[in-house]
């Protein structure tokens, strides 16, 4: 089966504590760059080797390199500067309770270029470190735009939105040519905004900043399109939509409604991971729109959570979406990454391997006729 497979995951796993510690001793200036990518290179090895013996067939890296998912990755771009936030954001939790992280914010204040290759030796030693498929997870190039928005962009560099998006859909091209060039067949956008943009609030300060809520998933589709001209025949590509993954905080929340019909009709990737392990993510009818020959991975199993899914609940959620997109179709996975920042969410290593292996088995169970 090519990808994504019956049971598949976003990407990101729990940073183990040598990790950690070894990022910390860098900061303090006690370790040399040389020295922290030893380390990753071993925990990388190492989690490698936890996801084959849990039965995945899609490996990455654990983004054992980043610190946050999408930051790591833009500021490599030409053009782009990364500056510690002064605006605080509140991430919520379902006790009720809340945690605030001032993100640091990123602007264009240059012409956007990929003058360097941004994720070629990482997916080179990952491709050597397994006999599996690899698979790259890098932001979605609308990251650069719904954070800040115009404010955020030069407008004596881009006087023009539409000069900005040709620009930056041209870096991603030249970032998926590298990579399609060393082998990459599997790549992952994971793209905040377009789930945003199914909440009321996010969506009215979106239309008070100047942005029509309704046409930039649209925007969005064509920006990513354009990153994804000419990469060769059997290179697949999927978009992951999240809510928020911040130390078991999200976010938004709303059902996929106001960006389902143009977002599964008008992006042109062959797979959607969508999270869908709460009532946050409203219900499966959006699925409706879901046109042959596309693949929904569903994100029943949260990893914001401690606590184990049953195979019977995770089968019933299987069951609920096939209403609405034929079962061929459809796979799972957790809603989101176990640690899209370097500080993860609130479970265990063994928590988190425990529902990566319950995926495996009720996909086996599930699929094994399909």
């Amino acid at each position: 089966m090519a990808p994504p497979f019956r049971a598949d995951h976003v990407g990101s796993f729990l940073r183990p504590r040598k990790l950690l510690e070894a990022r910390e001793r860098r900061q303090r200036g006690e370790c040399s760059a040389e020295e922290l990518r030893a380390v990753e290179d071993e925990c990388i090895r190492d989690v490698v080797r936890k996801q084959e013996e849990a039965g995945l067939q899609a490996i990455t890296d654990g983004e054992f390199r980043r610190t946050l998912f999408h930051v790591d990755f833009l500021e490599q771009l030409d053009g782009v500067s990364v500056r510690q936030g002064n605006f605080t954001s509140s991430f919520k939790k379902d006790n009720g309770t809340q945690v605030d992280f001032k993100p640091p914010t990123i602007h264009v204040t240059g012409r956007i270029a990929h003058s360097h290759p941004i994720q070629g030796a990482d997916f080179d030693f990952l491709a050597s470190a397994t006999t599996r498929l690899p698979k790259v997870c890098i932001p979605s190039p609308s990251m650069l735009h719904f954070r800040g928005g115009r404010k955020a962009i030069d407008t004596g560099i881009y006087p023009t939105l539409e000069e900005f998006y040709d620009d930056l859909a041209a870096a991603y091209r030249g970032e998926i040519a590298d990579l399609a060039g060393r082998g990459c067949r599997y790549l992952q956008f994971d793209d905040t905004n377009l789930a945003y943009l199914c909440d009321e609030n996010i969506r009215a300060a979106t239309r008070a900043r100047g942005d029509d809520p309704d046409e930039l998933p649209r925007t969005y589709c064509r920006l990513l399109n354009k990153a994804l001209d000419g990469r060769p025949a059997d290179f697949t590509a999927a978009i992951h939509l999240c809510r928020g993954n911040f130390r078991s905080a999200w976010v938004a929340q709303g059902g996929y409604e106001p960006v389902a019909e143009i977002l599964f009709n008008e992006l042109n990737v062959e797979a959607f991971f969508l999270e869908y392990d709460d009532a946050r993510s409203g219900d499966f009818a959006p699925l409706r729109f879901v046109p042959k020959g596309k693949t929904v991975v569903l994100g029943i199993m949260t990893s914001k959570r401690p606590e184990l899914e049953t195979k019977e609940e995770l089968k019933r959620r299987i069951e609920e979406a096939a209403k609405y997109v034929s079962l061929d179709q459809l796979a799972i996975s957790p809603q989101c990454g176990f640690s899209s920042s370097a500080h993860g969410n609130d479970l265990t290593e063994d928590q988190q391997w425990r529902k990566v292996r319950r995926l495996v088995e009720v996909a086996d169970e599930v699929w094994t006729s399909v």
